[in-house]
């Protein structure tokens, strides 16, 4: 079963429908045993970092994710539920979870938010991309981290900079993008995760 953790921010009920088209059994969950237990959850985020991350901390969700990747037990981060699991970010004085290095800073672009398809590359295998790498996928944001520590798998995307679009550690995977918005190669990112769990 895939948890999605409802606390208050994400397009919860557009990734329970990817899931479930790439043959999931979803829950929706704010519950700390159901989330801590789900063979893998899935963290939302859209808005801004600050109120992300009270949200998040109000159903134990920071102490979910820890204790869930503390026994390896897959976790996937969405847009800020990305965002969320760096160190701190330019949009708020709020501290990120810090499982994995770095800050968001605020994209040097000329037009801001990034709204559009955007091509995410890597040069390692990873298994969120596999057989995807190259593909076109929907982002909307304003931040994202630069960089993390070399032993993170990452690829990248570029708008007015190159930005982190992905990245997997251990059990923890995350994207900048949405892949429930981005039609058949983000149901194929989305399997590709499931199939790992």
């Amino acid at each position: 079963m895939i948890a999605i953790l409802d606390y208050g921010s994400g397009n919860i009920r557009s990734a329970q429908r990817a899931l479930e088209r790439v043959g999931s059994q979803v829950e929706v969950t704010s519950q700390y045993e159901v989330a801590l237990n789900a063979d893998g959850l899935v963290v939302p985020g859209v808005g801004a970092f600050g109120s992300c991350i009270k949200q998040l901390n109000s159903v134990r969700g920071d102490q979910v994710i820890k204790e869930r990747l503390k026994v390896g037990r897959k976790t996937l981060g969405i847009c800020v539920g990305m965002q969320v699991m760096f160190e701190r970010s330019d949009e708020s004085s709020d501290t990120g979870l810090g499982l994995l290095a770095g800050q968001v800073k605020r994209l040097s672009a000329p037009v801001l938010p990034h709204i559009g398809w955007n091509e995410v590359n890597t040069t390692l295998q990873m298994n969120l991309l596999a057989g995807i790498a190259g593909e076109r996928f929907y982002f909307v944001h304003s931040y994202a981290a630069l960089s993390t520590n070399k032993e993170v798998s990452i690829a990248s995307s570029y708008y007015g900079e190159t930005f982190i679009a992905a990245v997997e550690q251990g059990a923890l995977s995350a994207v900048q993008f949405h892949p429930e918005k981005s039609g058949d190669a983000g149901l194929q990112l989305l399997k590709n995760w499931v199939s790992s769990i």
